[in-house]
């Protein structure tokens, strides 16, 4: 052995036994946590709205004056209140080199829950720092472990409710991978027992609770044994426990050709996935929908919850001077979703109607993200008008 490689090998060792210590840690830390908050006996309800950065500012605002709107009463009573978060464009997290600037992070966690615009992640290749993306460091930090994802389509026979482990997969230690030298890159997967449980036992609850009697479990354990086989095998036990709901098992790659099968998408309701997975499949998802601007996402954990669009935050329509027609749908979508976890169950379904009637029913406003199209302050008044 050379003493180069040797160094580099003691180096990538050192890096990966540090890599190591954090999730061991973290893997006690989450267990620590029990029970979620109950919404109803707060005192006083905090959302925060941070705008994020390309679009984001322009389709959350509108986003905030339909929440508003909805929740007048409980504001002007002291029951809620809406805080704007600013601080989250991606030149203020580079100036720091932070993907959430310690400030911003301490304002987020003064909220109860989040409703949050897109965010730029860099790129290799970009003018920015290899910082981490805001959408994962707020989901590790908040200790946000599931995505929920709801995709529906009447017409198609399709209603699914997509559960994404959010904080481990693929996406753990994204940015903490290895260069070991110029010929041998590593990076690494992650997954934990009571990660995998607690996804796990979330989409089994929501299935026994809306009368769902499956739910399909999405990995490549055939060829990633350790952990995907980890994750697969924990569902299977967690499944035990609810004798009513059938599992099935699928792999990734034939689960993305089953949903644009006419004959078996019917079939699936509830799906279990891990992080990278989930990322991807939602996506295919959203497009059957009518793209990633149809769908909002949810992002719960025991104690905050953050509610967001599901697209990115099109620098381009911003360069252009096209922001204001940005289709604010996913984030009004979003806004549904976080009135039923809050259990405005009555209000949320009030708003999820109106959107319906405005994206699909009547749409006598269309957003097309050009100046031929309405601007999202338009729809989103379309939409105020209907409720």
């Amino acid at each position: 052995m050379s003493d180069k490689f040797y160094a580099e090998k003691q180096a990538a060792l050192k890096h990966f036994e540090a890599l190591l210590d954090e999730q061991l840690e973290r893997a006690e830390r989450i267990k620590s946590v029990k029970d979620f908050v109950d919404y109803q006996n707060l005192d006083k309800l905090i959302i925060g709205v941070c705008g994020g950065d390309g679009i984001g500012p322009y389709i959350c605002k509108v986003s905030r004056d339909v929440l508003e709107y909805m929740l007048k009463d409980e504001i002007d009573a002291g029951k809620v209140e809406i805080r704007n978060i600013d601080g989250l464009t991606i030149e203020n997290r580079a100036a720091v080199n932070k993907a959430i600037p310690d400030d911003v992070m301490a304002e987020l966690k003064a909220c109860h829950v989040i409703l949050k615009g897109p965010t730029t992640t860099p790129r290799q290749g970009d003018p920015w720092p290899n910082i981490e993306s805001a959408n994962v460091a707020m989901r590790k930090e908040l200790d946000l472990f599931a995505n929920m994802r709801p995709v529906k389509v009447p017409a198609l026979g399709i209603d699914w409710t997509f559960f994404r482990e959010n904080t481990e997969g693929g996406y753990a230690v994204g940015s903490k991978g290895i260069k070991v030298n110029d010929d041998l890159a590593m990076d690494f997967v992650v997954t934990t027992t009571e990660g995998t449980e607690r996804i796990a036992r979330l989409a089994f609850e929501y299935a026994r609770k809306n009368g769902i009697n499956r739910v399909d479990v999405v990995t490549k354990a055939n060829v990633i044994k350790t952990t995907d086989g980890k994750f697969l095998n924990i569902c299977k036990e967690i499944g035990k426990e609810y004798p009513e709901i059938s599992l099935e098992d699928w792999y990734i790659d034939i689960m993305t050709a089953k949903l644009i099968d006419e004959k078996r998408r019917r079939d699936f309701r509830v799906m279990i996935l891990p992080n990278l997975y989930g990322d991807i499949l939602t996506d295919e998802a959203a497009e059957i929908q009518g793209g990633v601007g149809t769908a909002g996402s949810a992002n719960i954990g025991k104690r905050y919850a953050m509610f967001e669009a599901i697209h990115g935050s099109a620098p381009r329509m911003v360069n252009e001077g096209r922001a204001q027609y940005a289709d604010p749908c996913s984030m009004l979508r979003a806004v549904v979703m976080l009135l039923r976890h809050i259990g405005r169950i009555e209000k949320a379904e009030k708003l999820e109607k109106a959107l319906d009637l405005c994206m699909f029913e009547e749409a006598k406003i269309k957003i097309t993200g050009r100046p031929d199209g309405a601007t999202n302050a338009e729809f989103a008044e379309y939409v105020m008008s209907k409720l």
